[in-house]
């Protein structure tokens, strides 16, 4: 039994961030998370799951639901300018949106260039989930039917998923480990585990294999799910010019009918080549204000409705290896809603070595997360930051913006203005911050971002064969 818990942890650590709560197997079906079940104590024992990591399904919830006359309040200058100046001399390159609801009497928002456009990247497999959950309702009113279709409709990887080199989590109960590796044709899973993969793997492939199940569920409605040969054949057969129309209507119209402006979040294409051969894109984009608005409407149990949104919800929990803006030391105890998705481009230049997230061009990173931390004064709040600071290790600015914006919301809840006051808490416009060098800040980002950098080293480290089952 050890050995097999082992090689069950070796699978794990080789793998990327995962979400839904680890107790969400039974109601699920989503494989892994009986995997990390049965390791779980010595994951958190290794330090690779952080405490914020660990929430039962029962204590992820939507938190505005009082709340629903709630909108976003106009930008407050003093916070957006705190925001700002953490920015330092980068900050036109940002669009920032912070809500922080930690005093739900009295919501404030940070907004630095929150209008800026930016092409979403994987953060546009939020918007599917929008699109999925609402033809979903549509088909099925009733929440028991919903719940059954997501856990027993198995779905085939067919070509639609060419091509991807994101790797998802294979495992059966009673494996030896966990395998990672990228969709395979034929490869099979029940709903809820293809949702996971599409967020948790940030898997292209199985964004598209979910966008499919939106156009099936949009033409087929009650009878979904049709026999593989009868969805394939529409998929295949539909003309190009009528199953684009079908497309754009399934991911436009849900965020019209969510109170979404399509103009400034969108998703508008699938994640394949060969996905989108099938259908003419409409064009993707996302500004930080739109996000925090589908953030506060999913916390408001908006959008669709309150099942849907909290389910959304769960699936955007993270849970195992944190990334981008999640890793910052900050946040170990917060439990995490997160997606992000990045996009680069080098142009050649002298003396400058183009790697990943370090685009001379563009270096889009884009991260949505909703924190929530306990306590007797427990934070919450929503943080969107899209940025294209170029030539920097755009993980390492994720890492030191989410350090600051958690540091300045902590020193706004403080207890007394003694502690508001201390420098480890003291807000980014005081003057004790601007009499601080800048290299000191500098130094402090790139020390965190290292730390990160070396733990996902480690992890990437271990084996990621599947050896035969003892």
């Amino acid at each position: 039994m050890k050995r097999m818990l082992a090689m069950i942890l070796g699978g794990l650590l080789a793998g990327n961030a995962g979400a839904y709560p680890l107790d969400g197997y039974d109601r699920t079906g989503i494989a892994r998370l009986h995997a990390f079940q049965q390791v779980q104590r010595s994951l958190v024992k290794k330090g690779h799951l952080k405490p914020g990591s660990l929430w039962g399904t029962k204590r992820v919830r939507l938190r505005l639901l009082d709340q629903p006359g709630l909108s976003l309040p106009k930008p407050d200058p003093a916070f957006s300018a705190q925001v700002r100046d953490r920015l330092g001399g980068d900050a036109s390159a940002y669009g920032v949106g912070i809500l922080d609801l930690s005093n739900p009497k009295r919501p404030r928002y940070a907004a630095v260039n929150d209008a800026q456009a930016q092409q979403p990247a994987s953060v546009g497999k939020m918007m599917v989930m929008v699109a999925f959950f609402q033809a979903l309702a549509g088909a099925f009113p009733k929440i028991a039917d919903r719940e059954r279709i997501l856990r027993e409709t198995v779905i085939e990887a067919n070509e639609l998923i060419r091509t991807d080199s994101h790797v998802v989590p294979l495992y059966a109960v009673g494996d030896s480990r966990v395998e990672y590796r990228s969709l395979k044709e034929g490869d099979r899973a029940n709903l809820w585990t293809f949702l996971d993969w599409m967020v948790s793997a940030s898997s292209n492939s199985a964004a598209s294999m979910v966008i499919a199940q939106v156009l099936l569920l949009k033409q087929f409605g009650a009878k979904y799910p049709v026999s593989e040969r009868k969805a394939n054949g529409f998929l295949r057969k539909t003309p190009t010019g009528k199953l684009s129309k079908i497309f754009a209507n399934a991911m436009v119209s849900p965020l019209e009918r969510n109170g979404l402006n399509p103009g400034r979040l969108q998703q508008g294409s699938f994640f394949t080549r060969e996905g989108n051969k099938r259908v003419s894109s409409v064009g993707s984009t996302a500004t930080a204000r739109e996000l925090v608005r589908y953030c506060l409407l999913m916390e408001q149990g908006k959008l669709v409705d309150r099942w849907s949104s909290l389910e959304i919800k769960r699936i955007l929990y993270l849970t195992d290896y944190r990334i981008r803006y999640a890793p910052s030391p900050a946040l170990d105890e917060a439990a995490l809603y997160f997606k992000s998705g990045s996009m680069h481009e080098c142009r050649k230049e002298k003396g400058f070595n183009c790697r990943k997230y370090h685009g001379n061009a563009m270096n889009y990173m884009n991260s949505v997360t909703v924190v929530e931390t306990g306590g007797s004064r427990p934070l919450h709040y929503i943080a969107v930051v899209l940025s294209n600071v170029l030539k920097k290790n755009s993980q390492d600015v994720h890492i030191s913006v989410a350090q600051d914006v958690h540091q300045l919301i902590r020193a706004s809840m403080a207890p007394s203005p003694a502690t508001a006051r201390s420098p480890r808490s003291s807000p980014a416009g005081s003057s004790m911050r601007r009499a601080a060098p800048r290299r000191r800040l500098e130094a402090r980002r790139s020390s965190a971002g290292a730390s990160a950098r070396r733990h996902f080293a480690a992890r990437c480290r271990s084996p990621r064969r599947t050896p035969r089952a003892p």
